[in-house]
């Protein structure tokens, strides 16, 4: 199969992004040279559908190195980097991506890497077991199993397997305390903030920003606001969040209060129109609006172009919509997910805690492939406690360990 990409003479600049983070991703390191060694992978095949940069690059190529024959495709149009996907190829991954692919092209990569005839797959969002449920049933029966990356695709894989319809199973690495609590709240905290001031050069100190849902991402997003200097506003449907977000010393409101209000706006719900037109008809003049949810339906984009009596583009990754009374508002990164679209994706240490998870989690289907039933699976305690560990040799950092006594006196009802 030949790979679909768009210049295979950008591979040099693409290695040089994938040796970069491979110098700060020591646990996939120590993995590789297991993976090396032992070849748990050999002779089948995995596809990978992630946002295709350098860390997802190292993670491809460690599974390479597992023994595995690998192809790739990107989860998310605007968040494919054609070089790191040429280095890829250069590599021998098979590769099915773009960036900016259309609706049409990004669906076309997808069932391309399924002709791949994976053993095992990795998905974020669930864009790639959906297509196989809906599209390929016959081919999703013959899957060993895999991984899912996000609470987006987590949610979308429960309604299967609530349905009956699941076919093969899938581990939820989402839900895994070291990447919930690390990759969603201080990964998607920085990346986001990284892009946002990357894309618009605007100070943040001062400003009053708008995050829509406090949950681990949106915890992150929060933090990092107020740490910059911003004065912030959450707006939640739950209220035990609420009052979470409340006690972390940040206001709570409804959006069609918070839109009167607001500078920055970041949407990390994973849900639809959270901000829409009874928000768009009370913004602030030069609103910011952006998304790191998954898919670019929270921002509702619909009601952005109705509303609009123009469109224009007001810098790389920033579109200006003008409405009727003259007020202004700016959507970043066409409303995906802006730490992707307009910026690098997380820190390399940290999608180093993920992407472990994610190798670890496809060696226990691939080992467990008799036993599992199609079904949505917690990760194993013990990777998940194992990847922790691998984190904290790394930093040369060590802990106390519990005394027999200890142990003892934990584990009894009398004192």
């Amino acid at each position: 199969m030949d790979s679909m990409i768009r210049d295979i003479q950008l591979a040099p600049q693409g290695q040089m992004k994938i040796d970069w983070v491979a110098q700060h991703m020591p646990i996939l390191n120590q993995l590789r040279q297991d993976f090396e060694k032992r070849k748990p992978l050999a002779g089948k095949r995995v596809v990978i559908c992630l946002h295709l940069e350098a860390k997802t690059a190292y993670l491809a190529l460690t599974m390479q190195l597992a023994g595995a024959e690998v192809a790739v495709c990107g989860s998310n149009p605007l968040s494919t980097q054609d070089d790191v996907v040429a280095a890829l190829v250069a590599n021998g991954v098979k590769a099915f991506a773009w960036y900016g692919a259309t609706d049409a092209e990004y669906k076309m990569h997808l069932n391309r890497a399924l002709d791949f005839q994976p053993d095992i797959l990795i998905d974020d969002g669930g864009d790639l077991v959906a297509t196989l449920h809906a599209e390929r049933p016959e081919q999703a029966r013959q899957i060993i199993g895999g991984a899912e990356e996000t609470t987006t695709g987590i949610l979308r894989l429960r309604a299967l397997a609530k349905e009956g319809r699941l076919l093969f199973p899938m581990m939820a690495v989402n839900d895994a305390q070291m990447k919930y609590l690390f990759d969603n709240r201080y990964g998607t905290g920085q990346s986001t903030w990284d892009a946002i001031m990357r894309t618009t050069n605007l100070v943040v100190a001062g400003k009053v920003v708008v995050v829509a849902g406090y949950g681990w991402c949106g915890k992150g997003v929060a933090a990092r606001a107020k740490g910059l200097g911003a004065r912030v506003v959450v707006t939640e449907i739950d209220p035990i969040k609420a009052n979470e977000a409340l006690m972390d010393g940040f206001e709570v409101m409804p959006m069609v209060e918070a839109a009167k209000i607001g500078d920055i706006y970041i949407t990390v719900t994973g849900n639809r129109d959270i901000i829409r037109r009874e928000h768009y008809e009370v913004i602030k003049d030069k609103a910011i609006l952006s998304n790191a949810g998954h898919f670019d339906v929270e921002v509702n984009k619909n009601d952005l172009r109705a509303m609009a009596t123009s469109v224009k583009k007001a810098r790389n990754n920033v579109e200006e919509y003008t409405f009727a009374d003259g007020r202004r508002v700016y959507l970043l990164g066409e409303g995906r997910l802006v730490n992707l679209a307009a910026g690098d994706g997380h820190p390399a240490e940290v999608m180093d805690l993920t992407f472990a998870l994610q190798a670890m989690s496809l060696e226990y289907v691939f080992t467990h492939r008799d036993t599992l039933e199609p079904k949505v699976y917690s990760v194993p305690e013990d990777i998940d406690r194992k990847v922790a560990q691998f984190r904290l040799a790394a930093l040369g950092v060590s802990m106390d360990q519990l005394t027999e006594e200890q142990i003892h006196y934990l584990s009894s009802w009398q004192e």
